[in-house]
């Protein structure tokens, strides 16, 4: 696993983050997630490595921290969008797990039929079968997929910016489905290696509100200070 501070982008060259203009690329497509994916099944096949962690552990705790100062109500429903391994999906439900309290309503989709069975396997191995995990294009999305009072995107959007299909294209999609998806008024928290919040408000406004930005690593290089991601909580309008 990544360290709790280190993202996944900062430590592996398959992040999907960039440092000059967006170009379509292979991280943008779902062959590649479905490669990766099928080789972190068989690993944690073969030892119980779950594989990595988008942005680390920190990313999770932030948000995770950032909910419970909130005071969000545990039945909530909660969409993880490209859950990945589906460790999130676990830390939520593990709250804290001597009391057994967590999140209760949990949905996680991914485009990577290999990230589904890698996710299955771990959230069978940890006996959390009652999370619903399905094999979904976000883009694509199926009309049952609504109503939720959060959605959580940890390196998606990400990716999507690089499909060959198209940024644009791509970017007016996840918005749509994602005002689909959303409740009134609900929740939206992501983060991004590619995007800066000016961009992200940008890219999301019409339609959704800034609730606050959340404390990411920040860097120094050549006098210059600035955060290696980005992490924001946003309020879908009503």
């Amino acid at each position: 696993m990544a360290s709790t501070e280190n993202t996944h982008a900062q430590n592996n060259s398959s992040a999907p983050c960039v440092e000059d203009d967006f170009t379509p690329s292979a991280l943008g497509t779902k062959e590649y997630w479905d490669n990766v994916y099928r080789r972190e099944l068989e690993t944690y096949k073969d030892i119980g490595d779950v594989g990595e962690i988008w942005f680390g552990e920190g990313s999770m705790r932030r948000v995770i921290q950032w909910m419970q100062k909130q005071n969000i109500p545990l039945h909530v429903a909660i969409l993880d969008i490209g859950m990945g391994n589906g460790v999130f999906l676990v830390e939520l439900e593990c709250l804290n797990i001597s009391a057994k309290q967590g999140f209760t309503n949990l949905t996680g989709i991914d485009y990577s039929i290999a990230s589904v069975e890698l996710t299955r396997s771990i959230l069978e191995g940890e006996d959390l079968t009652d999370i619903k995990v399905q094999e979904q294009d976000f883009l694509s999305l199926s009309p049952e997929l609504k109503g939720f009072d959060m959605c959580i995107d940890k390196g998606t959007f990400d990716a999507i910016s690089l499909s060959p299909e198209g940024q644009e294209m791509s970017k007016q999609r996840y918005v749509t489905s994602l005002r689909a998806a959303l409740k009134p008024h609900g929740h939206f928290v992501i983060t991004s290696c590619n995007w800066t919040k000016e961009q992200l408000l940008k890219i999301f406004s019409p339609g959704f509100d800034l609730v606050q930005e959340l404390p990411t690593p920040r860097f120094q290089f050549a006098g210059v200070t600035g955060n290696s991601v980005t992490s924001l909580v946003l309020r879908k309008h009503s």
